[in-house]
């Protein structure tokens, strides 16, 4: 059987195990495997290199992805599904292993539909992914802005300053929660509600009154302020899966803050950092076991699914049932660190 593998969205780290997961296995039951290059584009572009025991010896705990990625929506560009298909046959392909996030996830899905076989393996540092209860890469991520926040903590004591650590995190706020709780934040803004930018000052004021000269506040770079608070988050162009290219809402902020409270603010955007460098164990067992459940999926058959973590199980579902969906921030979540607010 020849399987096809490709990386499609931001990188992520945790991608190379995926692949190196996927080729252990489907060798060991006599399989072939490819690397289709840069995403979809690869497709596009009939590009592929032979994946092989010494390819893919030694990655795992590498960044970014050996095949490389990119944000190619086949269906933005005219014939291209029909592209992805031809050239899926004349690479000969069985069967296409496809990591990726939401965007990515919804063209797979709609490659399934068309009858191509396809199965998805839940990738994005924001683990907003609908259906799985957590994607590889998101710990790393959140590894990473816990370890800035700690080290913004002591600059902020020692300079009597608010500081803002802004996260990834477009739709939803898990990165933001869970790194402020890890890393003690003062407050935590998410996209899921609206920020009023009157009460994140209050709530520095008070702290200031109880004697606390700094505070941390940790931002998700997708939040949206409340109406009538005439800010507007910085909004850029649009990416190929159309989504809006985020950051600098922090910059925004902080001049706000320290314009109605008269305290020093400063912020951190934290960016691509969050994505880039080596996997944490966490995320590579978790990357390892998706990959060798996909390459299973592949050889049973069993396409137009995702693989998907629930509780301690992989297992498999429908990308009907993941498509167009965003999996928010639990609102216990939220309850449980709102309790250190402040």
């Amino acid at each position: 059987m020849k399987i096809g593998v490709l990386t499609g969205g931001g990188d992520c780290p945790g991608l190379n195990a995926v692949i190196r997961a996927v080729v252990r296995k489907a060798h060991k039951s006599g399989s072939q495997v490819v690397g289709v290059r840069n995403g979809w584009q690869g497709l596009l572009d009939n590009s592929y290199i032979e994946l092989d025991s010494k390819t893919a010896s030694g990655i795992l705990h590498l960044g970014g992805t050996i095949i490389g990625t990119s944000r190619c929506n086949p269906f933005k560009n005219p014939g291209g599904a029909e592209t992805v298909i031809k050239n899926f046959r004349l690479m000969g392909l069985e069967g296409l292993v496809v990591i990726g996030g939401e965007g990515t996830m919804g063209c797979t899905a709609r490659f399934a539909e068309m009858g191509l076989p396809v199965v998805g393996v839940p990738k994005t540092i924001d683990n907003d992914l609908f259906g799985t209860d957590f994607t590889f890469g998101f710990d790393t991520a959140v590894s990473i802005a816990t370890e800035a926040i700690d080290r913004i903590h002591t600059t902020a004591e020692a300079h009597n300053r608010v500081m803002l650590v802004e996260v990834m995190g477009r739709h939803v706020g898990w990165i933001a929660i869970f790194a402020g709780l890890a890393g003690g934040a003062d407050l935590t803004l998410i996209p899921e509600r609206p920020v009023d930018i009157e009460v994140v000052c209050d709530v520095i004021r008070r702290r200031h009154a109880r004697g606390k000269s700094f505070s941390v506040v940790v931002v998700a770079e997708g939040i949206e302020f409340t109406e009538g608070s005439g800010l507007e988050a910085s909004k850029k162009d649009l990416d190929e899966f159309g989504h809006i290219r985020l950051g600098g809402v922090s910059q925004i902020l902080a001049r706000e803050i320290e314009n109605r409270t008269k305290f020093e603010t400063r912020c951190v955007v934290l960016g691509h950092t969050q994505r880039g460098g080596t996997p944490t164990a966490h995320d590579r067992v978790l990357a390892t076991r998706y990959g060798v459940f996909a390459a299973e999926m592949v050889m049973r058959g069993e396409f137009g699914k995702m693989a998907a973590l629930r509780g301690n199980e992989i297992v498999a579902i429908p990308l009907s049932e993941v498509a167009g969906k965003l999996k928010t921030v639990d609102p216990e979540i939220y309850a449980l660190a709102s309790t250190f607010f402040g």
